[in-house]
C-alpha cells in the first residue's frame, strides 16, 4: 500500500527517501541529542523507559532496535532488560558514531553492553528468519520509505511470540492540545531545529512526517497486516507520542 509517508522527503522530490533521510541524519547527528531532548522537553526519555518496560516479563535475549539513531533505546535495553545481544541498526553511520562512543563510555563505567552497531536497510534486513526475541524502533517508524516492507521485515526475523515495540510521535486529537501541538510543530520546531542543527530542511521535515504517518488505530491496522497476529497502541503525554506493541 501506498502512505503519504513514502512521499515525504527531507530534502525535496528528487531523489530517494532513504537516500534523503540517510544524509539528514548524517548531518544532524552530532546535535541531535540536544535537540531531541530540548524539543520534548526531556520527556522522551520517560516514553523510551515505558514502552521498554513492556519487554520486561518476557526477558529478551536476543534483541534488535531499528533506527537505533544514537543509540538511546538501545543502550536502555541493555540496562533494563539485560539480554545476551543486542544489534543496533541504522542508515546513517553519522548517528552510529554518536551511538558507538556511548556505548564505549557505557563500557568504561561498567555496563555490560553486549551491544553492537552495523548500516542495515530495514526493508532488506541481513539477519535470519526467527533470529530476535524482541526488535525495538524509537522514533524511526515515519522515515521507513516503504512501510510496509520495513514491518513485514522486522516480523520476518522475529521469533515465534516475540514481540515488536514501536514508539512514534503523533499528533493529538483533542482540543486544546491539538491546537497547541499544531502551534509548536509549525513554528517552534522548524525555527529551534534550524538554530542549532543548522540544517534548513531536517527540522520542516519532522513535523511533516509525524503528519504523514499513520497513527493509532491505522498503524494498528498496518501491523495486523504485515502478519503480526496481536496489536495494540496506546497514546502517551496527550498524544504527542504512541506506543504500539505487536506479537508475533
Amino acid at each position: 500500500m501506498d502512505y503519504p509517508q513514502e512521499r515525504v522527503k527531507p530534502y525535496g522530490e528528487e531523489g530517494r527517501k532513504a537516500e534523503q533521510v540517510e544524509r539528514m541524519f548524517d548531518t544532524i547527528a552530532p546535535t541531535y541529542d540536544r535537540l531531541n531532548h530540548t524539543l520534548s522537553l526531556g520527556i522522551d526519555r520517560r516514553w523510551r523507559r515505558r514502552a521498554m518496560r513492556q519487554l520486561l516479563p518476557y526477558r529478551p535475549q536476543r534483541l534488535l532496535d531499528v533506527a537505533t539513531g544514537t543509540g538511546d533505546f538501545a543502550l536502555l535495553a541493555c540496562r533494563m532488560l539485560q539480554p545476551t545481544e543486542v544489534v543496533g541498526i541504522d542508515l546513517s553511520d553519522g548517528m552510529m558514531q554518536v551511538a558507538r562512543r556511548k556505548a564505549a563510555q557505557a563500557g568504561r563505567d561498567g555496563l555490560d553492553t553486549r551491544l553492537s552497531f552495523r548500516r542495515e536497510d530495514c526493508e532488506a534486513l541481513a539477519f535470519a528468519d526467527g533470529e530476535f526475541d524482541a526488535v525495538t524502533v524509537a522514533f524511526g517508524i515515519r522515515n521507513f520509505e516503504h512501510l510496509d516492507r520495513g514491518l513485514r521485515e522486522m516480523h520476518r526475523v522475529l521469533a515465534p511470540g516475540g514481540r515488536l515495540v514501536i514508539l512514534e510521535l503523533s499528533t493529538p486529537e483533542r482540543f486544546p492540545m491539538k491546537q497547541l501541538y499544531r502551534l509548536y510543530s509549525r513554528l517552534v520546531i522548524p525555527v529551534m531545529g534550524r538554530g542549532i542543527s543548522h540544517d534548513d530542511s531536517a527540522y520542516t521535515y519532522l513535523p511533516a512526517s509525524i503528519r504523514a504517518c499513520p497513527q493509532g488505530e491505522a498503524m494498528r491496522q498496518c501491523l495486523l497486516a504485515a502478519g503480526f497476529r496481536e496489536a495494540t497502541f496506546r497514546r502517551l503525554t496527550c498524544g504527542i507520542c504512541t506506543l504500539y506493541v505487536a506479537v508475533k
